[in-house]
């Protein structure tokens, strides 16, 4: 029995402008048309999401000349009643040439690394991330903790609907429960009831950090490129 792909391949404007590379995605559907590799071939980068039971859509995405990039572990935590208050601060937009600094130089090893993007991008991307996030673009707000004055620890925010939030970025080597606190404070301040992130599966300090704040595992998955 032949393994088949079903969906859509939906272009990824942003993408293709920012790193330079034609770029799109599937959308997997079971009653969507069937994908084939003329379907792929004017993209320079094909992305794909699968869930990790998916077995028979991976080998068959694997037979379209897709190749595992990352794992991806996401985690809902309910919030609790009371939150401590960790006393975290607003990043303000005098805050991002160092945000870009720091969230370029740790978010080196993500799904847009080399080679199937520039040895810069993933750091550029995150970077830009970051930026827009103290905007107030697609994330809707950057907390941040100081020592000294500077900037040591950091995490983006953005609300989904009246009940969720998902973490975005978070960086800080030794804050983890400081600035898990700080996004649940920041979700209960909002009336929310559940707080999202999502990290690599080889990301064992925050598979730990995540699940002893409270997650549980929602979902895994693979991404795949082409």
């Amino acid at each position: 029995m032949a393994l088949m792909v079903n969906g859509t391949v939906e272009p990824l404007a942003w993408e293709s402008q920012f790193f330079g590379l034609n770029s799109a995605i599937i959308r997997l559907n079971e009653s969507g048309p069937l994908i084939t590799a003329s379907d792929l071939a004017p993209w320079a980068r094909v992305q794909v999401k699968v869930p990790a039971a998916d077995t028979a859509r991976l080998d068959a995405l694997q037979q379209l000349g897709f190749k595992l990039v990352e794992g991806e572990v996401d985690f809902a935590l309910t919030l609790p009643p009371a939150v401590d208050d960790p006393q975290a601060e607003i990043a303000t937009l005098d805050d991002i040439p160092v945000l870009r600094t720091l969230a370029s130089q740790i978010f080196t090893q993500s799904r847009f690394r080399a080679p199937w993007y520039p040895p810069e991008a993933s750091g550029r991307f995150y970077a830009q991330w970051i930026e827009n996030a103290v905007k107030g673009e697609y994330d809707h707000e950057c907390l941040v903790f100081r020592a000294d004055g500077h900037i040591r620890a950091f995490v983006s925010l953005r609300q989904l609907n009246p009940h969720e939030a998902r973490i975005g970025l978070l960086a800080g080597r030794g804050a983890g429960e400081a600035l898990m606190q700080a996004a649940m404070g920041w979700a209960k301040a909002r009336s929310l009831s559940t707080l999202r992130v999502a990290t690599q599966s080889g990301n064992t300090a925050a598979l730990k950090r995540y699940i002893q704040s409270g997650g549980n595992v929602e979902s895994t998955a693979y991404w795949l490129y082409r």
